[in-house]
């Protein structure tokens, strides 16, 4: 018999050297992970927009509401606005947020 290893057997070695090629990549990947969340943390929170305007759910995605830039009631379908387009979308009948109350912080009020 031949002292060479079988083609199954040199088949199975790469398969262990290929998972352990992965696991040590897995590992890097993990370290990556925690050494960027780490950054991320040590890095300051950009500060709020002064105005949002809450967008409908849907293809229009109209204006449905306006908040002051750090009121708690804001949902995920808000986008940053300027004095000027929050003012705006108060005077085009967009409802202004009844917790933050921007048509008073604006200066708009019926």
């Amino acid at each position: 018999m031949s002292d060479e290893p079988s083609r199954l057997a040199l088949l199975q070695f790469l398969r262990r050297m290929q998972q352990q090629d992965l696991a040590r990549t897995d590992r890097w990947i993990a370290a990556e992970e925690k050494r960027l969340a780490a950054e991320a943390a040590r890095l300051p929170s950009p500060p709020p927009p002064d105005w949002l305007i809450e967008h409908g759910i849907g293809a229009g995605r109209t204006p449905v509401r306006v908040h002051v830039g750090d009121c708690w009631d804001t949902r995920t379908r808000c986008h940053p606005a300027d004095r000027d387009t929050a003012r705006r979308a108060l005077a085009d009948g967009v409802e202004a947020c009844t917790h933050c109350r921007p048509d008073t912080a604006l200066g708009v009020l019926d």
